[in-house]
């Protein structure tokens, strides 16, 4: 393939700047102004988003956002933009970017239709499930016999709407025990206040490893719900957004996105063929 001349290379990078000048919205003029972009993240979902024993933002989710700061940064013509992070709940997440108090939450959010109505989302950034992280000696083997079982879960979530669902398919009456974030909902499996904890299942895997007791823990091989990531942002904020996909298409399409996903979930082998061809779909060309 010819490479481009440099002069064209360099026009097309002046063009670029010159129209993404033009076209700020709300977020990227603030950033741009306060040299300094928030980001938001979640104490407790490891691997995708936590804080380390010295208080420090970390996970999958994390480094993919600080990347993405760097674009928009570079997109702007800052060199010394500041990130700052800022803590949201399962509770506050859609709240905190709705009302920009983050311009960016980084987590596990999954995208839905009826959250487009409050916020928009970028590309997608993982495909997950929701299953169940049981106690051995509950003897639960899936959701068809949860019966009389109490079950940990975070309101709010789009997991509470789905194992809802799967109960009420299945004829099936279990005891619905609200915890308040991940921690809680192993602590609850720890104390024996319930049966079971029920969230996406690559979070279950991280956090299970926290139990007091991991060795007295399963995790189910049953999926209940389809949950698609994607980092929230404002709605009606598309130059935002395209600055943030950009990003994300470019560590797709180019790979750099394996090694990430090594740091955080093993050997890119062992994603199965869904993560792949998530990363293939979304890696869109510029």
């Amino acid at each position: 393939m010819r490479r481009l001349p440099l002069l064209v290379v360099l026009l097309v990078a002046v063009a670029t700047s010159q129209a993404l000048a033009a076209d700020l919205d709300a977020t990227l003029k603030k950033i741009k102004r306060s040299k300094t972009i928030t980001l938001g993240y979640h104490e407790s979902a490891r691997p995708f988003s936590f804080a380390s024993a010295e208080g420090k933002p970390m996970g999958y989710s994390v480094d993919l956002c600080t990347l993405v700061a760097a674009g928009v940064g570079q997109q702007l013509g800052l060199t010394d933009l500041q990130l700052k992070w800022v803590k949201v709940s399962v509770e506050s997440r859609i709240q905190a970017v709705a009302k920009g108090t983050v311009d960016l939450e980084c987590g596990t959010t999954t995208t839905s239709l009826s959250r487009y109505e409050q916020v928009d989302f970028s590309l997608m950034t993982f495909i997950d499930g929701a299953s169940l992280l049981v106690t051995d000696s509950s003897g639960i083997q899936g959701v068809s016999n949860l019966e009389g079982k109490r079950v940990a879960l975070i309101p709010g979530t789009t997991t509470q709407s789905q194992l809802t669902g799967a109960l009420r398919k299945r004829n099936v009456t279990a005891t619905i025990v609200p915890v308040r974030d991940h921690a809680a909902g192993i602590a609850a499996l720890d104390d024996g206040a319930a049966d079971a904890y029920a969230s996406d299942r690559v979070i279950l895997t991280g956090i299970g490893r926290t139990a007091k007791h991991p060795e007295k823990l399963s995790l189910l091989a049953e999926f209940f719900s389809y949950e698609p990531y994607g980092l929230m942002l404002r709605r009606d904020e598309a130059a935002f957004r395209l600055s943030v996909n950009r990003t994300l298409a470019q560590l797709y399409r180019s790979r750099e996105i394996v090694p990430i996903f090594e740091k955080w979930f093993g050997d890119m082998s062992t994603a199965g063929p869904i993560i792949a061809a998530m990363y293939l779909i979304n890696g869109l060309p510029e």
